[in-house]
């Protein structure tokens, strides 16, 4: 009796649990509310199922349980039972796979009139391209992508001048139109799914992939990367924003086409001098740093992390947190820098300044740091000086100090997470790894090891 009663509870528990939780799906926010139905359906089978089972099972203990003079009777082949049960079970599996059959019939037919957008996935970042004025998109080949070319177009190929190219993990698109979705991957299997939409599908190094789908309400929703694709495969996040048309098409015009970057003009080092007398007073004259009023050395530092931390601080999403002393007194240096071409400028005579590494302050331990280093490493390299392609800035000789605080700042929630930080969500993921202050500060004496 003990064993039927818990088998009803297990059914009892079990619906409750489903019908009264919490957790289920997330408002479907396109045209897939067929997949929603074949979900459905298949609960609503392998429920009955499990209901009808153990419920069987139940009445089985009870109704065939041990008593004295009662014999069990021995039945080798019941050709009517096998019957019906290879007859509901044929049923139970057309119902639950032949709507999935019609769905992907409408899943691989991309209507005529949908736009196009390439997502590019690689460890780990999403980046996008859409058709410029004539519609198409340009070539692509692995043998272009740089740093320079990110996304790896063939520069001779005309279609691809006009493609404009979106590096922010940021997607927009118009609500009420639908939209092919060309998956391609740089280097590892990843995943496109944004769980409002129910629509997925894996990003293969060497093909591309598609799916399709028509957004119906605006909003911004969650990108996820639903492939382990590495150590920071959690981190490999990005947003999909729905918008009205007239919004989306100020946020695309917002962004450079392939030829405009290729034609962007280097930063003058010259005119950069000049501007860099007001970080001096603070940063050094050689961007040597002083930690005795918190300025971190910047020689020797990426020019493409320079040029977006300061136009981050320019923009506010760095520098306005509360905790955030000494971030607050940047963002109105960086205010000063009047536009883009400023900064590319002040970025660019940063660049001549000598590389000398910044002068130790920490006593830690740096063996144990050197393993907490591994996770740190695939996107800072193993040597510590930083990773274009992982949007990873160089640590090997910069500010000991100064990469205290910043881990400090990004586990405490100071730092990385402004909605208009792309990146520093990830680094503050990365950074909860961390138990506790000692723990940040061995890592830190480790990278001060690096050559």
């Amino acid at each position: 009796m003990v064993v039927a009663l818990a088998l009803v509870l297990l059914v009892a528990g079990s619906l409750l649990f489903h019908y009264l939780s919490p957790w289920y799906f997330t408002p479907i926010a396109s045209n897939w509310s067929a997949i929603d139905n074949t979900i459905s359906i298949t609960f609503w089978v392998t429920g009955s199922v499990f209901v009808a089972v153990n419920l069987f099972m139940a009445y089985c203990v009870v109704r065939y349980r041990q008593r004295k003079g009662h014999l069990a009777h021995y039945e080798p082949e019941n050709k009517k039972l096998e019957g019906w049960l290879i007859g509901l079970t044929t049923v139970g599996i057309v119902a639950m796979l032949a709507p999935g059959l019609f769905v992907w019939a409408k899943f691989v037919e991309v209507p005529k009139d949908a736009a196009v957008v390439e997502a590019v996935g690689k460890q780990w970042h999403w980046s996008y391209r859409f058709p410029g004025k004539d519609g198409v998109l340009g070539n692509v080949d692995a043998r272009y992508v740089s740093d320079k070319n990110p996304f790896g177009i063939n520069p001779d190929d005309p279609f691809g001048r006009d493609d404009v190219l979106i590096t922010s993990p940021e997607l927009h698109l118009p609500i009420g139109k639908p939209v092919k979705a060309l998956l391609r991957s740089i280097d590892v299997l990843h995943d496109f799914a944004v769980p409002q939409f129910r629509v997925k599908m894996d990003l293969v190094p060497g093909l591309v992939t598609y799916v399709w789908f028509t957004p119906t309400r605006t909003g911004k929703f969650d990108l996820l990367c639903e492939e382990l694709c590495g150590t920071a495969h959690f981190t490999m996040r990005g947003k999909v924003v729905v918008d009205e048309e007239r919004a989306f098409q100020e946020w695309l015009a917002s962004y450079p086409t392939f030829a405009q970057s290729l034609a962007q003009v280097a930063g003058d080092p010259e005119a950069g001098k000049a501007l860099y007398a007001v970080c001096a007073a603070c940063h050094g004259a050689q961007g040597e740093g002083n930690a005795a009023i918190h300025a971190p050395k910047l020689s020797g530092q990426g020019d493409w992390y320079l040029k977006r931390q300061l136009t981050y601080f320019k923009r506010g999403a760095r520098g306005t947190h509360e905790g955030d002393v000494y971030g607050k007194q940047m963002a109105p240096m960086a205010a000063t820098l009047a536009d883009e071409s400023a900064i590319d400028n002040v970025v660019a005579y940063i660049k001549t300044l000598p590389d000398t590494p910044a002068q130790l302050t920490l006593t830690a331990d740096a063996s144990n740091g050197r393993s907490l280093y591994v996770t740190c490493g695939t996107c800072h390299g193993t040597d510590g000086r930083g990773r274009q392609a992982t949007n990873a800035p160089r640590l090997s000789g910069m500010s000991d100090w100064y990469m205290v605080t910043q881990l400090k700042n990004f586990k405490q929630g100071i730092r990385g997470v402004h909605p208009k930080d792309m990146y520093g969500p990830q680094m503050a993921s990365m950074a909860a790894i961390l138990a506790d202050d000692q723990a940040s500060t061995d890592l830190v004496a480790y990278i001060s090891t690096l050559k």
